[in-house]
């Protein structure tokens, strides 16, 4: 291996985001459809871009494919830069002599996919603001406000309400471990991580994430969106069916419903079809699976699967936007308890020494 494949190697550990790499895939498509060879219009695509890791991998694919190489065969040696299911897709384009159709389609999927997450993650940045504010609110009010009231009530004497004593403790656990605090959501995290390493423990836990109310039926709509649109568009560049479905089983996200994947690929090697055991599997809802038995019947199971993409995507919005509109009254709900209990705690004192004055 020489210097520059070496470096190239390194270098992709490094994060090349996905909107980076649509980019290059568009840009590509349009000089190949101008009329340049590959080595060419891949020379062309790293003189433009500024140094970092995506342009030390093409200067490496370049360098390869001019080697001989097929371009598919260059890409897979960068395996945390290019998915499976783009050099799958690379390789059919290859092999059916329209690699500038297969480079289009790869952008078109990579942007609605990223624009899938963008989606989802600016609809859940507010909630996610407004609890973070308010816990560091609750955070500050145990700290800094309780235990001046505390002083006070040990001065006064006698025997305090059971509010009051449970919001005194809480408050001094919270004194005591502040600084443990912000690490909670860290220890959470990696314990969570530490358990799905089992894959039998993670499909239970992706099952039971699919049974939560609300956010159940979107990490559902999103997985299914991700299957239909990823096996859609393998189906539809030429790739085999089989070869598509092991692609998709690692793109889904969801272990209940990649196993389901690998059980409809097994089912299709003896001979079945795929709404057949994707009904059985049970992790696929039911419309889904009549419009794949259209899409099989028809003979054009790849639009149908597209179809279904965009209707979970626009489904999805939906939902996201629902979640959203369910979460901000329950914040603010929360907030209420919260400083309602505090408030009554810290008043209940003194409203019984107001009474004993009397």
């Amino acid at each position: 291996m020489d210097l520059r494949k070496f470096l190239a190697l390194l270098d992709f550990k490094k994060k090349v985001s996905t909107k980076a790499l649509v980019l290059f895939t568009r840009q590509l498509a349009t000089l190949i459809a101008a009329g340049l060879p590959l080595v060419k219009a891949l020379r062309t695509l790293h003189d433009q871009l500024e140094p970092g890791a995506l342009k030390n991998v093409i200067k490496s694919i370049a360098d390869e494919v001019e080697g001989g190489s097929n371009f598919s065969e260059a890409l897979s040696h960068f395996p945390k830069v290019f998915p499976d299911f783009y050099i799958n897709m690379i390789k059919a384009g290859e092999l059916g002599g329209m690699l500038e159709d297969i480079l289009k389609r790869l952008s078109e999927f990579l942007d609605k996919a990223q624009k899938l997450k963008d989606k989802v993650k600016s609809a859940l940045m507010y909630p996610m603001f407004v609890m973070i504010v308010a816990v560091l609110i609750l955070i500050m009010l145990m700290v800094f406000v309780i235990p001046t009231f505390t002083s006070m009530f040990s001065e006064l004497g006698g025997d305090l309400p059971l509010p009051t004593k449970i919001l005194i403790v809480i408050s001094d656990i919270t004194r005591r471990i502040w600084f443990l605090i912000p690490l909670l959501p860290v220890a959470v995290i990696a314990m969570y991580k530490a358990i799905i390493k089992n894959p039998n423990r993670r499909v239970v836990i992706d099952k039971m994430k699919l049974r939560i109310p609300v956010v159940g039926n979107l990490i559902q709509q999103i997985a299914v969106a991700r299957f239909s649109r990823t096996l859609g568009t393998l189906l539809s560049s030429g790739v085999p069916i089989l070869a598509a479905l092991q692609t998709v089983r690692d793109t889904i996200g969801n272990e209940f419903i990649a196993r389901a994947v690998m059980q409809i690929k097994d089912s299709i090697k003896e001979g079945e079809s795929v709404s057949g055991p994707m009904e059985a599997s049970k992790a696929f809802p039911p419309l889904v699976t009549k419009m794949v038995n259209i899409g099989e019947e028809t003979g054009d199971l790849s639009k149908m699967l597209i179809q279904i993409a965009d209707n979970f995507e626009d489904e999805v919005d939906v939902a996201v936007s629902g979640l959203t509109s369910l979460l901000e009254p329950l914040l603010i709900v929360f907030m209420g308890l919260m400083v309602g209990f505090i408030v009554v705690a810290m008043f209940m004192p003194l409203f019984s020494l107001a009474r004993l004055v009397e």
